[in-house]
């Protein structure tokens, strides 16, 4: 795969605009926002949208070969359009040796074509084939031969809210991710707290009037292991404080152990943020000292939000203003992630309790989604800016106003 901007360190900057989505999502959740990146694929170009995730490696369009009523879907991507489409073969180097990080391995259809398979863990899947095609990225960019996966049957438990996004854009560090395929020694992505738009930047942000960030190494092992994803974006989380309070955790259960499980990922694919259950236990109990009194909380023990959420509280409905909340700090090695004011706490849709709507803390048990890991999610991400530097190996972080940073840019809404 040549990779076209190595030596190109023009940025491209792309809007972000966000969607609720019922799934594919990565966990078992009813609802999901996502971070949805707009762009152009094939000859001529079709327009596709699609989430950003830095939890995945195959990028993929939903693939439609035929037309309705001889018109081409718009929700679809179909490459029978596109002069520049091309499947790529089970036996080629691409499918035997590039996908050795996908979490099920390719296969061989009829055809002979590198047939891929993608599922989640809520039960929702893709599969389809692997090719290469152009991607447009604005006026100036064009990527030609870049590998993703052309999916043409998308089972979920909800096709209605499928059809608003064409696919997904895999963003973590595996060999046929669309940052590794581009290659940009860095990425960063600003997500607004106040109307959830964002933007996306590919290469260097080189910006001065940026807050200087503040790096955490990425955490890297070598070794095969069976629950440590390798290609994921992996942190060390030393500690959690409320309100500024460290919580006593012990050291022991913030680090893999010998079977890989326990890892901390920053995910854009995820909404909320998940801890293992025993630090999950320890952060609820001091949240609900620290609030006792000041929010009342939600006594039923039937309703756990998307699975993992059960510290719940009630707030009357004419609350124009949530009291003042303890801030939520996640402390990793040479930063510090803080989530203050309303981001503490998620208000359910369309859930209510006699006048009361209902609130959860947007922290969840990870143990509860059977999932073996920390997985920090995009609403702690709000109003951060978030830089993966792939050439150092690190993340950085910094408080910023993301809607100011897209009028700097001059990305429009």
């Amino acid at each position: 795969i040549r990779s076209c901007f190595s030596s190109s360190p023009t940025p491209f900057i792309f809007p972000l605009k966000t969607q609720i989505l019922r799934s594919p999502s990565k966990l078992q959740f009813q609802h999901n926002v996502s971070l949805i990146v707009s762009l152009t694929v094939g000859t001529p170009p079709q327009n596709v949208s699609m989430v950003l995730d830095t939890g995945s490696e195959l990028s993929w369009v939903h693939c439609n070969q035929t037309t309705r009523n001889n018109q081409p879907d718009p929700t679809m991507f179909n490459p029978n359009q596109s002069t520049s489409y091309k499947p790529i073969p089970c036996f080629s180097p691409t499918c035997v040796n590039k996908t050795q990080d996908f979490p099920i391995p390719p296969s061989c259809d009829s055809d002979n074509l590198c047939h891929a398979t993608l599922s989640y863990a809520d039960a929702s899947s893709s599969d389809g084939n692997l090719a290469s095609d152009t991607f447009h990225l604005g006026s100036s960019g064009n990527i030609s031969g870049l590998v993703f996966g052309c999916m043409d049957s998308i089972f979920s438990s909800n096709a209605d809210e499928d059809s608003k996004t064409t696919g997904l854009m895999g963003m973590n560090r595996g060999s046929l991710s669309f940052v590794s395929q581009m290659g940009f020694p860095k990425f960063s992505y600003c997500i607004s707290g106040s109307n959830l738009s964002g933007l996306l930047l590919l290469g260097d942000s080189n910006v001065t009037w940026l807050t200087p960030l503040n790096y955490t190494p990425l955490v890297q092992i070598s070794r095969p292991l069976p629950y440590f994803d390798r290609v994921a974006y992996t942190v060390q989380l030393q500690g959690i404080k409320v309100s500024g309070k460290l919580l006593p955790i012990p050291k022991s259960v913030l680090v893999p152990d010998h079977t890989g499980a326990g890892q901390t990922m920053v995910d854009s694919g995820t909404q909320f943020t998940f801890l293992l259950g025993p630090v999950y236990n320890i952060l609820r109990r001091e949240f609900l000292n620290q609030t006792a009194g000041v929010l009342r909380v939600l006594e039923d023990p039937n309703f756990v939000f998307q699975g993992a959420m059960d510290l719940c509280y009630r707030v009357p409905l004419g609350k124009t203003r949530l009291p003042n909340l303890p801030s939520v700090s996640l402390v990793f090695t040479g930063a510090e992630m803080v989530v203050s004011g309303d981001r503490v706490l998620y208000r359910v849709p369309g859930e209510t309790r006699g006048n009361d709507s209902v609130w959860c803390l947007s922290f969840g048990n990870s143990d509860l989604l059977g999932v073996e890991a920390y997985v920090i999610g995009h609403h702690h991400q709000q109003n951060v800016w978030m830089e993966f530097d792939l050439e150092k190996s690190r993340i950085g972080l910094a408080r910023v106003r993301c809607d100011l940073a897209r009028q700097r840019f001059g990305v429009g809404l």
